[in-house]
Parts: C-alpha cells; sequence; structure tokens
C-alpha cells in the first residue's frame, strides 16, 4: 500500500516502513563515522524503540559494539494498518545489526509488569548471562499496577499557567492556560514517569543475578530554561523527574557494596512523541533549534547519545555537575543561547514567526520520527507494511 502521514493531535497514527529503515541507517551511518569508545559490552534498554532510546541503543551498538537486548511496547503492521514506527525502528536495527555481526533480540510487553521483567532476564540469563549497562528511557502515558490503571498528566503545579503556544498542524500562535494538577494527578504520574520502576528493573536484575559488579544505570531527564519550567522542571512532571532524580541517588545507595552506579543524564529538548504533547514546548524548541543551528551547535538523538557514552560516561572519568547529574543540555543552556531564544520569545507574533522560529525543522522532525519526509525515500511506492 502507499503509505502517507496522518496526524491527530500530537501524534501520527501511521509509519512508513522504508522511512523508519532510512532513518534508523542514518543514526547507525552517524555513529560508525565517529571515533570508538570503550564502553559497555552487554546493554539492557528499557523503551528502545524510538528517541533517546533508541539512539541509546545505536550508540552502545556501533560505538562500542555491545550486544544489547531492548524491551519495546509496539504494534505490528495488520491489514490496511501500519505497524508503529518504534516497531519498524527496532525491526531496521536488528536487521541492520545482524548484518553487522551485532547480537540484538527485543521483547515486546509491557515493560512495567513482572511478567516482561521475567522474560527479559530469562533472556539475559540464557544469551548474556549478565548485562554491564541498564538504560531506561520509558515514556508512557499510563502504567497498571494490580487492578488500578495510573495515567500521567501534563499539567502546572500550585497555580495556572499563561503563557504562547503553537498549533503545530496550523503554526498559529495563541495564549493557552494550563490549570494545576490535583494532589492525586500529581501522585498517578510520579507512578507512571518516576523512578519507581526503574528501581524494580534493577532490583529484579540484581536478585536473578542478571547485572554485574560494577554495571552502570542511567536514566534521562529535561530541566530546561525557567521560560518552559512551570510547564515541565516545576510541573507534574517535573515532580516525577524529581522522583526518578532521587531514585538514582536511591540506587547508587542500595548496591554501593556491588560497585552499581546510577546516573541522570538531562538531555536537550528535541521533538519526540513526549515532548510534542506538552504545551507551550514546541513553540520553545523551535526557537531553541533557530538559535542553536544558527550557533553550529544543534544536536539530534544520536548525536546527544553518542556524546553521552563517548564523553561523559566512558571516556575516563564521569562527568557531572555539583549534583551528580550528566549534563547534555550544556550546549542549550549556555547563556548566549538561552538570551537569543529568550529575545526572540518575548518579540515573538504571528507576523514574525517564520523569521523567529525554525518552524520547518520542528515539523520535519516530528514526521522523521514515523518515518516521513526522508531523503531518497519514495512516498508514492508501495510498500509492505
Amino acid at each position: 500500500m502507499v503509505v502517507k502521514p496522518k496526524v491527530r493531535g500530537f501524534i501520527c497514527t501511521t509509519a512508513h516502513p522504508v522511512g523508519c529503515e532510512a532513518a534508523v541507517k542514518a543514526q547507525i551511518d552517524y555513529v560508525k563515522a565517529q571515533p570508538k569508545f570503550n564502553g559497555p559490552k552487554k546493554v539492557l534498554v528499557v523503551g528502545s524503540s524510538m528517541g533517546y532510546g533508541l539512539a541509546s541503543r545505536i550508540a552502545a551498538a556501533y560505538g562500542g559494539g555491545a550486544a544489547t537486548i531492548g524491551v519495546m511496547f509496539d504494534r505490528a503492521g495488520s491489514g490496511n494498518k501500519t505497524g508503529t514506527s518504534g516497531w519498524y525502528n527496532t525491526k531496521a536495527f536488528e536487521k541492520f545489526a545482524a548484518q553487522d555481526g551485532l547480537y540484538a533480540k527485543t521483547i515486546n510487553g509491557d515493560a512495567y509488569s513482572d511478567e516482561c521483567k521475567k522474560e527479559v532476564i530469562d533472556l539475559i540469563k540464557s544469551d548474556l548471562g549478565k548485562v554491564d549497562m541498564v538504560i531506561y528511557s520509558l515514556a508512557a502515558p499510563r502504567r497498571t499496577v494490580g487492578d488500578k490503571v495510573y495515567s500521567s498528566v501534563l499539567k502546572t503545579t500550585g497555580a495556572p499557567y499563561t503563557n504562547k503556544t503553537i498549533d503545530t498542524r496550523t503554526f498559529e500562535v495563541s495564549e493557552t492556560t494550563i490549570q494545576p494538577a490535583t494532589d492525586e494527578e500529581i501522585e498517578a504520574t510520579v507512578k507512571v514517569m518516576g523512578g519507581e520502576d526503574w528501581e524494580a528493573w534493577i532490583d529484579a536484575l540484581k536478585a536473578a543475578d542478571a547485572i554485574e559488579d560494577g554495571a552502570v544505570t542511567a536514566a534521562y531527564s529535561y530541566i530546561g530554561p525557567k521560560l518552559t519550567h512551570p510547564m515541565y522542571f516545576e510541573g507534574s512532571i517535573g515532580r516525577a523527574k524529581d522522583h526518578l532524580f532521587a531514585t538514582a541517588k536511591k540506587l547508587s545507595e542500595k548496591y554501593a557494596g556491588s560497585g552499581i552506579k546510577a546516573y541522570i543524564s538531562v538531555n536537550k529538548a528535541l521533538v519526540t512523541q513526549s515532548s510534542a504533547a506538552i504545551p507551550i514546548v514546541p513553540l520553545y524548541i523551535s526557537i531553541l533549534y533557530k538559535v542553536m543551528k544558527a550557533k553550529g551547535t544543534h544536536e539530534g538523538c544520536i548525536e546527544q547519545m553518542y556524546r553521552l557514552f563517548a564523553q561523559k560516561l566512558y571516556g575516563g572519568t564521569v562527568i557531572t555537575d555539583d549534583e551528580g547529574r550528566i549534563r547534555l543540555d550544556d550546549l542549550e543552556m549556555q547563556p548566549d543561547i538561552q538570551d537569543e531564544v529568550t529575545r526572540l520569545w518575548n518579540g515573538l507574533t504571528q507576523d514574525n514567526l517564520k523569521e523567529s522560529t525554525d518552524l520547518d525543522g520542528y515539523r520535519s522532525d516530528f514526521y522523521a520520527l514515523f518515518g516521513f519526509g526522508i531523503d531518497g525515500v519514495d512516498y508514492d511506492a508501495d510498500v509492505e507494511v
């Protein structure tokens, strides 16, 4: 069938298998062109099919020669419905890894569940023995615990917040007011996006003797500028990220005797399925892209994750800030970058939108998440979904 993008809200309900494969190949080619690093050799990536999780897997495999096991929750194509982009990304990665002699297997299931953890641990024990790195890059809207379903929300805390936003389909700038989350909504968001499940994974791996002494585990977060703090850093999702950070400290202390170290990597703002859903943030990203591209400092997911492995984690000494966090947002948060972003934000109107933002870049990155707009792909051709 001929596959075209169908966008509903902040997600695309179709994905292009050939485009996804080409996008994965481009990330692999980028890492192949970089210097190799002496990194982990047996890596588990929980949340491995898109964005930072996929890029982590590619960086570990092609930058350091690691065997990788991924955990995803994705859907194959059926009839006239395409699969998810995560499904196609993963199949492409496994195909290229096999061609290049790299071990790569993936479990498709609910990463929050005990059943999925057991299936992954059984695979580790049978094929790899133990892992020496665990990346936790799960971004899910809900989590089931027993009979209860917890749903995360993207809201402020304390008071409503009003600022500019943009409709990324129509490019219309408007004001939006975000209402504060209730205590119950905050609790649910922490349950879904906090560190509880990350800790459960490490506990399960340790109990099963499926993680090496001296292993490294990392989870991903974002801080951003004051401009986005009410929606992110100080919002409901920020509460979850606070819990994630506390969990990193807890894990390092709990398993100090085994030498297991847990880190939070604070990454740059990029177009992902998660960031596209947060009001105000897409407009900020569009301005940030313009400024960082002009300065020559813009990075995508794969550039960020290669730098995490090669420079921040496995470059000899782990590089952190005073709080013990790895800062991959170091280029984004440079004063000259943020000063220019703030200037453009404050002066932004519908009339100067094109000159003040890189909305074309934002839209291009959004569609690329689903395999569309990739150079060299014939989008009028019939493809097998």
